[in-house]
């Protein structure tokens, strides 16, 4: 059976009418895929705000935390050597040490380098140099020997006097104590409410 011009004319208006809808469900397409586009680029960028907000808000935290924690160190430092710095001179008098004066955080300098002493107790003969930590650990006894080994270039008006060192503490890490007293060191800890000395009679410091 022939086809006749009206059906063809109809066919081509089908196909002009499919391909128009194809056309608009493209165009609905590309509308969803914006309107999506634009919804997860403003929820990213309020996203990254919040994120930012965040980062600022906590760095603002961390940076009251640690501004109130070097405070607290700075007081609890200062503490621990106003209590030690007072025994010093019954203690070490009852060590036959005789103890002329008592000073706390002495400073020498040496060209552009400052090395700081918490606690220095002197007489006529000998020098003590003073570590006073609120914990003290082995690494602060191995810094503090160093101090002790640099202490006559910063302190030479002491050139001719005995050098001996001692660590303080009221928390004292496990092996801290034993090793101070290997390399010659008194060791200082707190006692109730006043410092005592851990060595015994028979410890002989190191004249550094």
């Amino acid at each position: 059976m022939a086809t006749t011009l009206d059906e063809v004319l109809d066919l081509f208006k089908q196909a002009a009418q499919a391909q128009q809808e194809v056309a608009q469900a493209q165009q609905e397409t590309e509308r969803r895929f914006q309107a999506t586009e634009r919804i997860l680029r403003e929820q990213s960028q309020e996203t990254e705000r919040r994120i930012q907000e965040f980062t600022a808000e906590n760095e603002k935290g961390f940076r009251i935390l640690r501004k109130e924690l070097g405070d607290l160190g700075g007081s609890w430092g200062r503490f621990v050597e106003n209590m030690v710095a007072p025994a010093c001179e019954t203690l070490f008098q009852n060590r036959g040490i005789p103890v002329h004066r008592v000073s706390q955080r002495v400073r020498g300098r040496l060209g552009g380098d400052t090395l700081e002493i918490d606690v220095l107790v002197t007489n006529q003969d000998y020098v003590l140099a003073v570590e006073v930590k609120s914990r003290l650990s082995v690494q602060d006894v191995k810094d503090f020997i160093e101090d002790l080994q640099n202490f006559r270039q910063f302190f030479p008006e002491y050139d001719q006097k005995q050098l001996y060192g001692a660590v303080a503490g009221i928390d004292i890490e496990n092996g801290a104590d034993k090793y101070a007293y290997r390399q010659g060191l008194f060791i200082l800890a707190q006692s109730g409410e006043t410092v005592t000395i851990l060595n015994g009679d028979q410890f002989q410091p190191k004249n550094w």
